[in-house]
């Protein structure tokens, strides 16, 4: 599919995406707790639809109701021996040790760039979990054999979080006790604070955490609170709505709902780079006015918050000066190599991006040109450059556009919504 994007200027109010970060978590304790779980306002982007695809593979059953999602659960017990995970880099992460926890082989596998993404993570933890692994050379597919066993283990965070919320949710579903999961240079800390608050809504035995340097299962008994129903409400995403105010900052008068200011989700660092660039903002409880305004060339660390760049290039191409964005290093693995795809797909747009070490360097308040890119089937990418379209000299085609579809399925629906000129067209 191909989205034109033509010069406009956007206003009113709009509703915040579910977090896929929430929501696949919400499935996995779902899983893991046996008994009823209810999620309110549940996502259906591709990545959650691959979530609620794998935990019934897992057993769990799975009932669509009014904007909810009612989960029941007899435990872990895979019903196929064939599982795949989609394309999410969590789904794979978190759900492989949860998988691994049966005792026959099942094959994992997933689709798109997640076949290019490394696993060698699995390969170094799992013999020492008791669990039987054959990879394709540290990457998929991968067949596991357990039940994994929880042991005192030494990770490395270098790489991803997303490998750890794994084996945390895993060793409370095996009930671990007096064990403990050493992790060395953690990154990402603010998606395993997610992790640790949901495994405690839904009443998940929750590890000790001390400053992040190990988690540590205490030797009490696992309360699984098996006849409590627990209802959890999927937050709205700040990975998403970052896309919508930086849309606000660069060409609009909006108002975005929906956003919880007290998330512990790492992408709520947008405001502190929106604030930086000398973006207006109104920020209130359940709500964020935001309007178009002169910004300013900022320097922003998002290293614990690498999914931000995308977004966060997209405004310094409208900022006047050099902004400086430090943690490319965390870029390599995703979708796309994001910092090499950046950089080249805003050339076109006229925005010359240098990668220097671990620093990017946006150079910014240019003239935006129309140009025809290419997200390299990445959603954060297609959503950066249609930011970066409206207020481009003509219009923006973007390639692939429909890799939206993995995290916001609705973005140009939502900011069509708001007044930005959209064709999609195949």
């Amino acid at each position: 599919m191909i989205a034109t994007i033509h010069p406009s200027t956007i206003k009113g109010t709009i509703q915040a995406p579910a977090s896929k970060s929430s929501m696949q978590r919400a499935c996995a304790a779902a899983l893991v707790k046996t008994g009823t779980s209810i999620i309110n306002n549940p996502g259906y982007s591709n990545d959650d639809r691959a979530a609620l695809q794998v935990i019934q593979q897992l057993g769990a059953t799975v009932q669509n109701e009014n904007n909810r999602i009612i989960i029941s659960s007899k435990g872990i017990h895979a019903t196929t021996n064939e599982i795949n995970c989609g394309e999410s880099g969590l789904g794979i992460r978190m759900f492989t040790p949860l998988i691994a926890l049966n005792n026959f082989p099942i094959n994992i596998n997933g689709e798109g760039s997640l076949l290019q993404r490394p696993m060698q993570f699995f390969d170094a933890i799992f013999p020492d979990l008791n669990v039987q692994i054959k990879s394709n050379n540290g990457k998929l597919p991968i067949q596991v054999k357990g039940p994994l066993q929880p042991a005192n283990i030494t990770v490395d965070g270098h790489l991803s979080s997303q490998f750890l919320t794994g084996l945390l949710m895993a060793f409370s579903a095996a009930h671990a006790q007096n064990v403990t999961i050493t992790v060395n240079d953690l990154k990402s800390k603010p998606y395993i604070d997610l992790t640790l608050k949901v495994m405690q809504h839904f009443c998940l035995k929750t590890p000790h955490n001390n400053h992040y340097e190990s988690f540590y299962f205490d030797a009490a008994s696992h309360n699984a609170a098996q006849n409590v129903v627990v209802e959890y409400t999927v937050e709205g995403d700040w990975s998403g709505a970052a896309f919508l105010l930086v849309a606000g900052a660069i060409a609009g008068n909006i108002t975005v709902k929906g956003l919880d200011v007290d998330s512990v989700q790492a992408d709520k660092a947008i405001l502190q780079a929106l604030m930086d660039a000398g973006a207006i903002m109104s920020i209130e409880t359940q709500q964020i006015h935001i309007q178009q305004s002169s910004l300013s060339a900022f320097h922003f660390n998002a290293t614990d918050c690498p999914d931000l760049f995308p977004p966060l290039v997209a405004l310094a191409a409208y900022c006047k000066g050099t902004t400086v964005i430090e943690g490319i290093e965390r870029l390599a693995h995703k979708e796309s190599n994001r910092a090499l795809t950046l950089q080249q797909e805003f050339a076109k747009l006229g925005v010359t991006i240098k990668l220097q070490d671990n620093l990017m360097l946006v150079e910014g308040g240019n003239e935006i040109k129309a140009a025809n890119v290419s997200s390299h089937h990445d959603h954060r990418i297609a959503m950066a450059c249609a930011l970066a379209a409206l207020k481009a000299n003509g219009a923006v085609e973007i390639n692939d556009a429909e890799a939206i579809n993995k995290s916001y399925p609705d973005f140009y629906h939502h900011i069509n919504e708001l007044g930005a000129i959209v064709s999609l067209h195949h």
